[in-house]
């Protein structure tokens, strides 16, 4: 029986893997746009969060890419910056979600003059206006950044370098994103190491569009605390004669170091990864018992809610509650927050939370 989404939406959530840039409003889309004169596809905000979904289910990259150029022309302000992260910890906050991590890329929104610094310090303003105005609802959250370095522009320390400076100061760690066909996690070395020198925590985009080279440059070359994605580990894994699954060497170590997968399915259909939720690799890393958790990736262009994913799962796989509350402590377990942090989120948020459900 599929879960209730009402249901789903009152149980404790944690988000890993969530672009800013990709989980907009479409109404703020528009009345942005409209301040800096950026044309849109349509000004119908049902209209528009219909055009962003169907450009990223088209098949097509270049339709697909045209959504972000919509989405970060219109966060190039301060005040911009500061509205989409605000409204951003709104909507998880709304969908049950207790503790996130947003990612982004800064060096994407210096068109309009803001240099890296001030952009991080906008979205970190506007989160915290979100976590306020969803405590005073009553929903409590709490919402780090990821700041993220493009994987395809000059390799560069200086994201990796802000993302120390601001560590204290609502950044929860680095990332790499974007293309990763020709683009390898290597590139980013310099940075990985410099950040392990600072003790500092980073996930890496890495087997979503490309397979088991990039992982394994991501894990063993890089030293990744998390995989981005990380859905091409299955296919490492093997089906033996006795019809019981093999797994190779990487996969293995995957498991065994419990390097957690922030796997998003919904998305994953969009890029071609799986056929369908019903095909997707979760299931066997589930039953695998990989260090499994469920992400968005891109709300607005998926046109979907963490606890939509879950709904998605649960009528596929048959999931019920526990395994969401599963799930949900995987991802508390890999969130990048201090130990204690993250025993009190299990201990006092989220197992309380399913303890009220009956779970």
């Amino acid at each position: 029986m599929t879960l209730d989404l009402d249901l789903l939406r009152r149980a404790p959530k944690v988000s890993l893997h969530d672009h800013l840039d990709g989980g907009l409003r479409p109404q703020t889309i528009i009345e942005l746009a409209a301040e800096i004169d950026h044309p849109l596809p349509t000004s119908d905000a049902a209209k528009l969060a219909d055009w962003f979904e169907e450009s990223c289910t088209s098949g097509s990259l270049v339709r697909y890419l045209e959504t972000f150029d919509h989405t970060i022309a219109v966060m190039q302000t301060e005040p911009a910056l500061r509205r989409v992260a605000r409204e951003f910890v709104e909507d998880l906050a709304a969908d049950g979600v207790v503790y996130g991590e947003a990612r982004w890329a800064p060096e994407q929104h210096e068109q309009q003059g803001l240099t890296k610094a001030q952009a991080i310090e906008a979205v970190r303003d506007g989160i915290a206006e979100g976590m306020a105005e969803a405590r005073a609802a009553g929903r409590p959250i709490e919402v780090r950044q990821l700041v993220t370095s493009m994987r395809h522009a000059t390799p560069t320390l200086e994201i990796a370098e802000l993302a120390v400076r601001y560590r204290y100061d609502s950044v929860a760690g680095f990332d790499i994103a974007g293309a990763e066909d020709g683009f390898p996690p290597s590139r980013y070395k310099e940075s990985f190491d410099f950040l392990r020198k600072q003790n500092a925590h980073f996930t890496i985009h890495a087997g979503e569009a490309f397979g088991l080279p990039s992982i394994w440059e991501a894990v063993q070359l890089c030293g990744a605390h998390r995989l981005g994605h990380g859905v091409r580990i299955a296919d490492d894994i093997t089906i033996g004669a006795d019809g019981k699954p093999v797994l190779g060497e990487l996969a293995a170590y995957v498991r065994d170091e419990r390097i957690p997968l922030e796997l998003c399915p919904s998305s994953n259909l969009q890029t071609g990864a799986a056929a369908s939720i019903a095909d997707h690799p979760i299931g066997l890393l589930t039953d695998l018992r990989f260090r499994v958790t469920v992400n968005c990736d891109n709300q607005l262009m998926s046109r979907t809610r963490l606890s939509n994913e879950f709904r998605l799962l649960s009528e596929a796989f048959g999931y019920d509650l526990a395994k969401v509350r599963w799930f949900t402590i995987n991802a508390a377990k890999s969130a990048f927050l201090p130990f204690d942090q993250r025993g009190h989120l299990i201990e006092n948020v989220i197992k309380p939370g399913y303890a009220e459900l009956g779970v």
